[in-house]
């Protein structure tokens, strides 16, 4: 395979506007939710910077989800060690988010294929757990 053609390859894997957050973000909008795309430094999937709340919408696959995610039989060498620096950016990304002051919330892509609306009522929970002062009450994790 030439560098062409997996360049070519690569390309078709889609890193922002899959269908999961697509189906999202009209769930966010229906519950009359603004927001902005690919925000700041970060790249936040979807963001809400006056309450500083970053959502993320995790593929299973690529964030290692604990009921989808799995290693590939082939080149598990490869895709061992890239999905665990994926599950270590993420995290790292995290940590920086908090310590400038934002709440992150993740949310799998299968919740959101599940039903989107409780994935906007998730995110508009964390939303109004925010203070006055824009700091989160409570530190919104993952779930699985």
């Amino acid at each position: 395979m030439t560098v062409e053609q997996r360049s070519r390859l690569m390309s078709k894997i889609k890193s922002k506007g899959t269908k999961a957050e697509l189906a999202l973000r009209k769930a966010l909008r229906e519950e009359g939710l603004r927001y902005r795309l690919y925000y700041g430094p970060e790249k936040v999937d979807i963001a809400f910077p006056r309450e500083k709340v970053a959502v993320f919408v995790d593929g299973c696959f690529w964030h290692s989800c604990p009921e989808h995610g799995h290693i590939p039989k082939s080149n598990v060498g490869y895709w061992g060690a890239k999905l665990s620096k994926n599950k270590e950016r993420a995290a790292a990304k995290d940590a920086r988010l908090r310590a400038s002051g934002w709440a992150p919330v993740h949310i799998w892509e299968h919740e959101v294929y599940a039903d989107p609306a409780a994935c906007a009522k998730k995110v508009n929970g964390a939303l109004e757990s925010i203070d006055k002062k824009g700091r989160a009450d409570t530190d919104i994790r993952r779930r699985g």
